[in-house]
This record gives C-alpha cells, sequence and structure tokens, in this order.
C-alpha cells in the first residue's frame, strides 16, 4: 500500500505516479473484467451440466470446455493479482493435508545463516516453524533388471551341468517385465492411449519399441488374462438379477480396407444399493454384431432379472426364455422427454412425476430390498398409476405422427417392465449401474478409432473387463495387473482362477 510518506514533493514526479497507478488500474479492470466473464462461463457451463437439458451434453466434452476455462480463470485472476499488488493480502486457494500419507517424503530445511539476535547480539533459539508440502513428480524412468543365473559343473565326474531354471514370463525370450507389460495395459485401457502414442512416448526416454512389439505384448497378456474374463461372466450367470447394454465397437474390416461395426456387450451386477453381499463385477464381450441371439449366447443359462434399455433383441431373449424378465429403465424415458420439454407442457408434466419416482429412490438407497419394496408400494406405486394414465390419456390427444406421441408410445409399449421394480426390491429404476461401465470404452473408441481384427476387438473386451472391475473395488489396477500376470506366468492353476479376481484384494 502505498503511504503518504512515499509520496515525491515534486510535482512532475507526483504527476508521473499518478498516471502510472491509472495506467495499472486500467489494467486491472480489463483483468477484473476478464475474470468475471470466466467465472460467468463457468457457472453456464455447470447449469448446462445439472439443469434440465443435462443428458445431452457429453461429459467428456463438458470436462474438457471446464478445464480449458479454469485454466484461463486462474491465468487472469493471477494477472488480477499482480497487478493489484494484492496478493499477499489476500489468502489464495490452498490445498493443505490432503496429499496422501504413504508418499514418499523428502524434507529441507531453508534456515537463517546467522543465528545471532539482529537486535542484540545474542543466540537465538528455534521457537516453532513453518511447513509446507508441494506434490513433486518423478517422470516414468525405464531400468533394467539382469537376471544372472549361475551354471555349475562337478569337477570328479564332469557329467552334469547344473543351473536354476529360468524365470516364467508372459513373453518367453522377450524383454519386458510383467509390470511393464501391466503398464502397457493400463495405459491402453485405461488412460486410453494408443500403442502408437506410447511407442512414441517411450522414444523419448531413448528406448525404442515398435507399435507391433507392444501389440504383441498386449495380445500373449490377453490369452492369460482370458480365463479370469470368462470367470467373471460364469459368476454373473449364476446371479439372480443383471445389467445389460451394448456399444459399437468399429474393427477393421481387411477384405474390404474399411471398418465394420462390432459390438461391446456389458454385463454388470451390483447389488450394493439395497445391501446385497455378493460383490460388485461386470464383464465384456466382443461379438461381430447386434444380433439378438449374441446375448442369449453370453448370458448361457442365466435366470431371472435382465435390467436393459428398449433393444428389441432383449425382448426377443426374453420372449424365447421365460425364466428371464425384463426391467426397462425409467432414464431412457425420460431421455424422450427431456428433448421435447422445451416445447411441451405435457412432456414437462411427464418429466415432473418421474423426478417424483427418483426422490423416493434417493430415501430407499441403501436399505433392505424387502424395505426398498414396501416403501416403493406405499410412495412410488400410486405415481407409477397415474403416470400410466395420464400417458394414455394425451396419446389419445396428440398426433400419432409426432414425437412426443413416440415417446409416450416408447414408454407405454414397455410399462410392464418398468413397473417391475414396484414388485422386486432388488431392482434399480435405471439401467446406469451398466452405462457408466459402457464410457471408457466410448473413450477408449474415441483414441484408438477402431480395432484391427475381431481378435482385437476380444482382447478389447477381455482387458478392459479387468480393468473395470479393479476399479469398481477402489484398487490400482497397475499393481494387480502386475501380480496377476506374474503369478499367471509362474502357472497359477486355471482352476483357481477366482482366487485372483480384483475383489478378493479387498475382501
Amino acid at each position: 500500500m502505498l503511504m503518504e510518506a512515499d509520496l515525491p514533493n515534486d510535482v512532475e514526479a507526483l504527476r508521473a505516479l499518478v498516471l502510472e497507478q491509472a495506467r495499472e488500474l486500467d489494467v486491472l479492470k480489463v483483468f477484473q473484467a476478464e475474470v468475471e466473464r470466466l467465472k460467468a462461463i463457468i457457472e453456464a457451463l455447470q447449469r448446462h451440466r445439472f439443469g434440465r437439458r443435462s443428458e445431452q451434453l457429453d461429459p467428456d466434452q463438458f470436462e474438457l470446455a471446464l478445464e480449458e476455462v479454469e485454466m484461463a480463470l486462474s491465468q487472469a485472476q493471477h494477472a488480477v493479482d499482480k497487478a493489484s499488488r494484492a496478493s499477499a493480502d489476500r489468502p489464495r486457494k490452498v490445498n493443505r493435508g490432503s496429499l496422501p500419507a504413504h508418499l514418499e517424503r523428502i524434507e529441507q530445511v531453508v534456515d537463517v545463516e546467522d543465528k545471532a539476535c539482529p537486535c542484540c547480539g545474542g543466540a537465538l533459539h528455534q521457537i516453532g516453524e513453518d511447513v509446507a508440502e508441494r506434490l513433486d513428480v518423478v517422470p516414468t524412468t525405464f531400468r533394467v533388471l539382469v537376471t544372472r543365473r549361475p551354471r555349475y559343473g562337478c569337477r570328479s565326474c564332469e557329467g552334469a551341468i547344473v543351473q536354476a531354471p529360468a524365470p516364467a514370463r508372459i513373453v518367453e525370450g522377450g524383454i519386458p517385465t510383467e509390470v511393464l507389460i501391466a503398464q502397457v495395459l493400463v495405459a491402453k485401457y485405461a488412460d486410453h492411449l494408443p500403442l502408437y502414442r506410447q511407442a512414441q512416448i517411450y522414444a523419448r526416454q531413448g528406448v525404442q519399441l515398435d507399435r507391433s512389439t507392444l501389440a504383441d505384448w498386449v495380445g500373449r497378456a490377453a490369452w492369460y488374462l482370458r480365463p479370469l474374463r470368462d470367470h467373471i461372466l460364469e459368476r454373473l450367470r449364476r446371479s439372480g438379477r443383471l445389467f445389460a447394454d451394448e456399444t459399437t465397437a468399429p474393427v477393421l474390416d481387411p477384405g474390404r480396407g474399411r471398418t465394420k461395426t462390432g459390438q461391446l456387450w456389458a454385463y454388470a451386477r451390483d447389488d450394493r444399493p439395497w445391501g446385497g453381499e455378493d460383490p460388485p463385477m461386470m464383464a465384456y464381450v466382443y461379438a461381430a454384431d447386434r444380433k439378438g441371439e449374441r446375448a442369449e449366447a453370453h448370458l448361457g443359462d442365466f435366470v431371472g432379472i435382465l435390467q436393459v434399455d428398449g433393444f428389441g433383441g432383449y425382448a426377443a431373449l426374453a420372449k424365447r426364455r421365460q425364466q428371464v424378465s425384463l426391467a426397462f429403465c425409467w432414464a431412457h424415458v425420460r431421455r424422450k422427454f427431456y428433448e421435447l420439454a422445451d416445447s411441451s407442457p405435457v412432456a414437462t408434466e411427464v418429466l415432473r412425476r418421474i423426478a417424483m419416482l427418483y426422490a423416493i429412490e434417493e430415501e430407499v438407497r441403501g436399505t433392505s430390498a424387502e424395505q426398498r419394496r414396501t416403501v416403493r408400494a406405499e410412495q412410488a406405486r400410486v405415481i407409477v398409476d397415474d403416470l400410466h394414465i395420464y400417458l394414455e390419456a394425451r396419446l389419445r390427444q396428440v398426433s400419432a405422427k409426432s414425437k412426443l406421441a413416440d415417446a409416450i408410445r416408447y414408454a407405454l409399449t414397455r410399462w410392464s417392465g418398468l413397473s417391475l421394480f414396484l414388485e422386486d426390491g432388488r431392482v434399480e429404476l435405471d439401467s446406469n449401474t451398466v452405462e457408466r461401465s459402457i464410457r471408457p470404452l466410448a473413450l477408449n473408441r474415441k483414441n484408438a478409432l477402431f480395432a484391427g481384427s475381431d481378435e482385437g476387438g476380444d482382447n478389447w473386451a477381455v482387458i478392459a473387463t479387468l480393468i473395470e472391475n479393479c476399479k469398481i473395488s477402489g484398487i490400482n489396477p497397475h499393481v494387480w495387473l502386475a501380480e496377476t500376470l506374474s503369478r499367471l506366468a509362474a502357472g497359477h492353476s486355471a482352476n483357481a482362477v477366482g482366487e485372483l479376481m480384483p475383489w478378493t484384494a479387498v475382501a
């Protein structure tokens, strides 16, 4: 702050100081206006994300836009601090005390050089200290593990040579450790980094690896890991309730010189919302097409409730298999009406009633299946019944060819499955559980563009399954993959793959 004693006595010097202060004030106003503009953009993005039209916003595009605006806001705010010379007077946002305790601490002491009192010359003694922690990083560093296996001979007979067997490897005769293979898998299928980009990163540290070499490692690892994915799928088949969904997987079709559209099917179980004891899990399966019989083949002898979207292949499955009941997704119904809410009071009213169902679900989440069923019978059934009457009445009043009529028919033709949650407390209101597991596949598809073959699509499904189960179980996929690959290479029994499942690490 400028004090009276700092003011010059000379008129010209004083004039120059005033002009300088005025220029700084103009600059400060510009930066402050930019800060306010960027804050308004962030607020608009947040409203777009959480507002009524939120489902039309691509989550990945939202995060990208938001981070770019937040970086610009930080830069503008820093400029304001510098221009106003007030950064020391206003505490800035800090992130103290949240750095994980398991991280290595490297301490440095910044001390005064002279321990004599500046006032009287006496000896100083420590009365306290200020401690600050900053997050540092050591970039990925390669190292070479050298394995020596001495050979021994007998001086008496010279007829035998003794040597310890070579440790088993995923890539026999190759250079990667299982830890490095795990790193490649996680980078490709969890961080969505294609192999050619990984090769470029390694080259910056002087490690020259062809993309085809990395692909060979991935293929070998997938061969070892496939029984684990199949074990998960078999456990899912024995469940009484599953979620199912599917998404496209572009695959190169060499014969035609372009891509064809394969499918990645996802099957999931999560009983935590009603206190179920079985661990949550999910599995991906690749198929060359979207035919309804694919789901039937994947599910085997599954008997129970299948929570799905409106894809007709599931309805055909339920018709062929009487032991399978379909529970349809209210989020998909809601989405149909979201698209019309700006221009249709009927759509707005439908959305209001669906929101009431979700409010009830929030209240019963985490309670037992029986308690959920009881509360739904008391509070949700009347809403569902009234909504059915309302939709039937509105359908008779609107044009049969209108989008609103399409949305109403979408709901009414699936009403039995939409109402199943009222009869069974285990059933969720929507299939968002499995839709969330589809998102990583979409991210990988955006970055890798397509799989190289049907076999590559299956490898994608196998490895993505295991990484997603690690995420569900809350464990580090790199650590788990490295350990699991080592155990598989060492000959872990194929009949005991259940011991390797990600959820066993947190059981």
